[in-house]
């Protein structure tokens, strides 16, 4: 492909992400390689001290490009790293590990007006989440200015998205009345979302994270391996996998499991094992858009995975 001085400055300036993955696929694959990798330690400190060097690469590169008065050839060569930069920052938003690495220091609060209609639309006391509407939040989504903060807010509890009560529905009508097992459950708000709608499911999780979240008492003290050993579902749940984890392997190697979904990221370094994903060959693999759009909130570019496994 011709190098272009003019395309390449419209890509670093205004070029949204699934337009410059689809354009740099090489460059993209590497920067969500590097984010895996920093993510998956799962210290915040980590992601944020990779930013920090792959913008003070590229301002050093911005600088050299300045000081050739913006000549054609130190353009091309530079192009790498800037570019490298813009998708960092615009995978680190899309998939809300911001909190991960903000240039902001203090404290980061919503405005009474966004906070109130967040409130109103995902939860019912405090951080308690509910089912939501999905035909109000689309409605009433685009009036909340201070949206894109809210995830940086809630990931620290362990709250990675949302569910819509129409997710939940289709999620009911797919899990038919099958033995259903939940993993990494949290604080199990899936598995009683769906226990609301009639679906028993049974909610485990290995309690890693209870420095940030209180695990009720419904939440079965499990590690994923054991859990499913010891209840040898026919589906399987999980809601924003660890990214790089060791437990998903797990599941395809489980016999009795027949469906098998992900709530997640279309970003592999954002969540789910994507290698084993792939790798594995007793599961069919589809990304099922129309359960995706029942994700909330609506920028979060997430992603439902179906697994179904073969006859």
């Amino acid at each position: 492909m011709t190098f272009s001085p003019e395309a390449a400055a419209r890509d670093l300036t205004q070029g949204e992400l699934e337009d410059l993955r689809a354009r740099y696929p090489r460059d993209w694959t590497r920067v969500s390689e590097e984010l895996l990798a920093t993510l998956s330690k799962g210290r915040p400190a980590d992601t944020a001290q990779w930013l920090e060097a792959v913008t003070a690469n590229a301002a050093q590169w911005q600088k050299r490009v300045q000081q050739s008065a913006a000549n054609p050839k130190v353009f091309e060569a530079a192009f790498p790293h800037l570019l490298r930069h813009r998708l960092a920052r615009l995978a680190l938003a899309q998939t809300s590990a911001a909190l991960a690495a903000r240039e902001t220091s203090g404290s980061v609060r919503l405005g009474w007006w966004s906070g109130s209609l967040i409130q109103l639309l995902l939860f019912r006391r405090g951080l308690e989440r509910k089912p939501a509407s999905l035909r109000a939040v689309r409605f009433w989504w685009r009036w909340i200015s201070d949206r894109r903060l809210l995830m940086p807010l809630v990931q620290p509890r362990g709250i990675y998205c949302f569910y819509s009560a129409e997710l939940i529905d289709a999620l009911a009508r797919l899990i038919a009345g099958r033995p259903c097992l939940e993993l990494a459950a949290g604080d199990g708000t899936l598995s009683r979302f769906l226990g609301e709608r009639g679906t028993a499911v049974t909610a485990t999780d290995d309690a890693s994270w209870s420095h940030a979240i209180t695990y009720p008492a419904s939440v079965e003290r499990l590690e994923a391996k054991r859990a499913l050993r010891t209840h040898a579902p026919k589906v399987v749940l999980c809601s924003w996998p660890p990214p790089g984890n060791t437990f998903e392997k797990a599941v395809f190697e489980t016999d009795s499991v027949e469906l098998y979904v992900v709530i997640g990221s279309r970003h592999r370094f954002a969540a789910g094992d994507f290698a084993t994903w792939e790798r594995q060959t007793r599961f069919e693999m589809q990304l099922d858009e129309g359960l995706s759009a029942l994700v909330l909130p609506p920028e979060l570019d997430s992603a439902v995975y179906v697994f179904r496994r073969k006859p």
